[in-house]
């Protein structure tokens, strides 16, 4: 699902109306119907609410006409502001505008701040407040009476339904540019846009719909520019395939973990599991000698291998030969690996000789802290790595401030020139491609922000890879999955208790949910 930005938004509209032959009026009767649509579903009792439709003197203005009509149609009380001069209005908007006027609902014209004060009590007595005043085309923060619109709209509890943006977000950046309306709905007109799926925007666009209004598919996917997609459920679902009647274990990959040390054998476990429930054919979890018994003694279903030591309980560089030598389809690497000087050689060394495509997390990313050069993949290699935000700033030598402030930049600059994925954990998690593609993950929730959910999404990623065959697929499929059980937990037992464990145990119903194999039960 495409996130457009206004310039790619605007294409695609241009080219559905000169090329596809559809004229903007009726993508505007689209957008207000499906706008009604959606308040529909979402108020139960719209039918008897009264709403303010407020609008804009652009496009957006246009489809709030469209919304204002459709309600009037169906029996709802509606009132229609204007901000703004009506003279100024022009084209499809201004004709919306002019079939109000012919039902019977003339439009109220605000145009400075002593109009707003009139007319102010009568919009905060409303049921439902509908925001048509700005959609894409904003670039600058609201001031002056816009402002003043938008600060008394937020205070006055009513719900807010935007049409297409909240007023006051640019759809060119997730960064507020100034106040804007706090909505309770947001729905997106043809695609969604950045600020709806990434914070700090994301929390002001309330529920999100996005609203098919007729712009086709081929469209929206050829339109040029940078790609950011928004994971959806449909997507993942065409992904995995049910298995042969006759499959065999060797079928679904072995996945070769290196993972664990003295002290935090936990982390390898939950890397493993995270593998085994993700279909993994073969797990085997090599580990120093002093932490095998105790990771063995955790897990049945998985294989251990004892490997040389450090001092400190660690993986030695003298290991390497060893783990070169074990059946492998794919290495997942960094869960509790430690950071000892010897241990950051044998990462580096194993991403240098190894031919086997690699999955590295945590202290895997960390061993290149400072030489971010070192972590490129070579030709036909493929290389995935999931640094949490903390990992990425060090990784980069900047602040984690500057990482979480510019993420999908950060992400795709660093997979693009170092030919590997970077999966950015965090709130919408981020898929970078070495292509320069971008994926934002809708699922999970803060219940996840505990200790070894991302050893878990470690294994999830090597075993997706070892049955897929295809790095892009099994980052998306196993990001989406592991929220997806992270939601699923949340529902079942909440935020503040939540577990890695937990989302283990969730992992089989969120797959069966998004496979669409059986309804899973609250």
């Amino acid at each position: 699902m495409r996130v457009l930005n206004a310039s790619q938004m605007r294409e695609a509209d241009r080219r559905t109306i000169e090329e596809i032959g559809i004229p903007a009026l009726v993508l505007m009767e689209n957008a207000g119907r499906q706008v009604v649509a959606a308040m529909e579903s979402r108020f139960e009792h719209l039918a008897d609410s009264r709403v303010a439709v407020l609008c804009g003197r652009g496009n957006n203005g246009g489809d709030g006409c469209v919304v204002a009509r459709t309600l009037h149609q169906h029996g709802v009380e509606v009132s229609v502001f204007v901000l703004g001069e009506i003279a100024g209005i022009k084209g499809d908007a201004r004709l919306n505008l002019e079939i109000l006027g012919r039902l019977g609902l003339s439009a109220v014209e605000i145009t400075n701040e002593q109009d707003w004060e009139l007319h102010s009590s009568e919009i905060a007595g409303c049921d439902v407040i509908v925001d048509a005043l700005f959609g894409t085309g904003l670039r600058t923060p609201l001031q002056g009476l816009l402002g003043t619109v938008v600060a008394d709209l937020n205070a006055l509890g009513v719900p807010i339904v935007s049409v297409d943006l909240p007023s006051g977000l640019s759809a060119d950046t997730n960064e507020l540019i100034g106040d804007c309306v706090d909505a309770t709905l947001t729905v997106a007109l043809g695609a969604a846009k950045l600020p709806l799926v990434l914070p700090p925007g994301r929390a002001y666009a309330g529920r999100l719909v996005i609203a098919d209004i007729g712009i086709p598919a081929e469209v929206m996917n050829t339109v040029g520019g940078d790609r950011i997609e928004l994971l959806a459920r449909e997507d993942i679902r065409t992904l995995v395939t049910p298995r042969a009647p006759d499959s065999h274990k060797g079928d679904f990959g072995h996945v070769l973990l290196v993972a664990g040390s003295r002290g935090k054998t936990g982390a390898a476990h939950l890397a493993a599991m995270g593998a085994l429930r993700s279909g993994a054919g073969l797990v085997t979890v090599v580990t120093p000698r002093g932490a095998q018994q105790t990771i063995a003694t955790l897990g049945a279903e998985y294989m251990t291998e004892g490997a040389e030591e450090t001092g400190n309980g660690a993986i030695a560089s003298a290991a390497l030969q060893r783990v070169l030598e074990l059946p492998q389809d794919v290495i997942a690497i960094g869960p509790g690996l430690g950071t000892d000087p010897d241990t950051c050689t044998f990462v580096r060394e194993l991403l240098n000789q190894t031919g086997s495509p690699m999955v590295m997390d945590a202290d895997a990313v960390n061993a290149f802290a400072g030489a971010s050069d070192l972590l490129s993949a070579r030709e036909g290699m493929a290389v995935i790595i999931t640094p949490h935000p903390g990992e990425m700033a060090r990784l980069l030598g900047v602040t984690t401030e500057e990482v979480q402030g510019n993420r999908v930049q950060i992400a795709r600059d660093f997979a693009s020139h170092h030919g590997v994925y970077v999966i950015l954990k965090g709130h919408r998690t981020i898929i970078a491609t070495p292509k320069g593609d971008v994926f934002i993950n809708p699922t999970g929730n803060p219940g996840m922000a505990t200790g070894g959910t991302g050893d878990v999404l470690t294994g999830m990623i090597a075993a997706w890879f070892g049955q897929l065959l295809d790095a892009e697929a099994a980052c998306k499929v196993a990001v989406f999955l592991h929220g997806a059980a992270g939601d699923l937990a949340e529902a079942d037992i909440g935020e503040v208790s939540m577990t890695a464990g937990d989302l283990l145990e969730h992992l089989g119903d969120a797959l069966l949910e998004v496979t669409a194999r059986r309804r899973v039960e609250s």
